[in-house]
């Protein structure tokens, strides 16, 4: 079990922001996708810690942090408040995570470099939205593990996962919910939270040319088992910033990052990216 201190600061608004905290050096924030809290990321966070002072929080509506309110901006003042108080100028956002950590470069002078797993940029309504209606009907009835599985398929995070019969999956992830930590937030809390990750990527659809000036080094990544709309995502960014490189991972996909993906690979670029950023 990887050891960390715990934080919080008051975002713009009021609300508290909680983090974990690991790791000696210059300050990295990390920020997590769709229903993750901070514990998703800890392996990352492990493997950085040698070498930065690493920051994760929970976003608001998860863990540590305070109620979920609906609003982009106070997601966005959240991840400034964290930047702030812990003087880091390198942020790495995962999926929903990596529209935030954008998002903040663009509105924070002090972010120097900012590295984006696969962020979920519409274009056209190139992300899929038709499995939405489904999956709040299953929240409001109270199934967690059905909304999961809605999600994942509708979504395409796994091609695998398409394969698999959805009652399977269902015996899977309830088994999973059980051997949470008791320092986590449970999945059923999680998967809620999917409602706001999906009005945020609505809200940013066709967003991509509010960052052709962007003034941050920026670092794309995704691999090459992802869907595509996350590599066209990808694409897009890469022909509107003005101060970008690009790595694909061969043989992962968009839950690299996270613990149970391949986080050491990811942790080697990005160290080797905010590395760079020594002396700012």
């Amino acid at each position: 079990m990887t050891h960390y201190a715990t934080g919080r600061v008051i975002s713009a608004d009021g609300t508290v922001i909680g983090f974990r905290r690991l790791g000696n050096g210059p300050p990295v924030v990390l920020v997590h996708g769709g229903m993750q809290a901070a514990q998703d990321l800890m392996k990352l966070a492990d493997a950085l810690s040698a070498e930065f002072d690493v920051v994760v929080p929970d976003r608001r509506g998860r863990g540590l942090s305070g109620p979920y309110n609906g609003a982009i901006d106070d997601e966005v003042a959240d991840v400034q408040a964290v930047v702030e108080q812990t003087a880091a100028s390198r942020v790495f956002g995962l999926s929903s995570g990596a529209l935030l950590a954008l998002r903040t470069a663009a509105r924070t002078p002090t972010v120097t470099r900012v590295a984006l797993y696969e962020p979920p940029l519409s274009t056209n309504g190139s992300v899929p939205t038709s499995w939405t209606a489904a999956f709040e009907r299953q929240i409001a009835a109270g199934d967690s593990t059905g909304a999961l599985i809605t999600v994942l398929k509708g979504l395409r995070i796994d091609p695998a996962m398409q394969r698999i019969p959805s009652f399977a999956l269902r015996l899977v992830f309830t088994m999973l919910a059980r051997r949470s930590r008791p320092d986590d937030v449970p999945l059923d809390e999680l998967v809620p939270t999917m409602h706001y990750d999906m009005q945020l990527v609505r809200q940013l659809e066709d967003s991509a040319g509010d960052y052709a000036n962007l003034h941050a080094e920026v670092l794309l990544l995704g691999g090459t088992k992802s869907p595509d709309y996350l590599t066209a995502a990808l694409d897009e960014l890469e022909t509107r910033l003005p101060n970008r490189r690009r790595v694909t991972f061969d043989g992962i996909g968009h839950t690299a990052p996270a613990d149970d993906g391949a986080p050491e690979r990811v942790a080697a670029e990005l160290g080797e990216f905010f590395r760079e950023s020594a002396d700012d």
